[in-house]
């Protein structure tokens, strides 16, 4: 018996990327209408604060690790269609990644801050953009300190289209 004849268990579920049967499907967003929509997403990087010294001094042999976080975070969200499978290709009006150091708390925060006019949401280009950010210091870093960790990546608001404002509390 193949998939398609299967009955599909998450059916009930109403799964959008999902259809009747069990295959996976791009949505079809043809019809909806064309609204501003805007993402923002953050995460960070943690570290020790000797490794957090030299990013914030510019002590790194690979370079300015807050730039080009910030670039790699940017280019990320441009091409995000082509990193995850049933994401549409977006014409993305504006995109701003922004990488905080926190001295005293052995970290960087990385928020990413994404808009355009269409009619899909743009909230995995700002969770693609601050994944590239993070994994681009994690890179630039990780010959000076290997336990780094990336942590907490998270969508922190949405709003635009049918499902209107959303707040992370």
């Amino acid at each position: 018996m193949s998939i398609n004849d299967q009955k599909n268990p998450l059916n009930e579920s109403k799964l959008s990327h999902v259809d009747q049967i069990g295959r996976v499907k791009m949505v079809d967003i043809g019809e909806k209408d064309i609204t501003a929509r805007r993402a923002r997403a953050g995460g960070s990087v943690l570290m020790s604060e000797a490794t957090l010294k030299l990013i914030i001094e510019n002590n790194l042999k690979k370079g300015d690790v807050l730039a080009v976080a910030q670039v790699a975070g940017i280019m990320a969200a441009k091409r995000t269609s082509e990193i995850i499978p049933l994401c549409h290709p977006l014409n993305l009006s504006h995109i701003k990644v922004e990488i905080e150091p926190r001295p005293g708390e052995g970290r960087v925060d990385i928020t990413a801050d994404v808009r355009l006019e269409g009619r899909t949401g743009v909230e995995m280009e700002a969770l693609t953009a601050v994944s590239a950010a993070a994994l681009t210091v994690y890179d630039m870093v990780k010959a000076v300190e290997k336990d780094l960790v990336i942590t907490d990546i998270l969508l922190m608001e949405k709003s635009g289209g049918r499902s209107g404002t959303w707040k992370r509390p």
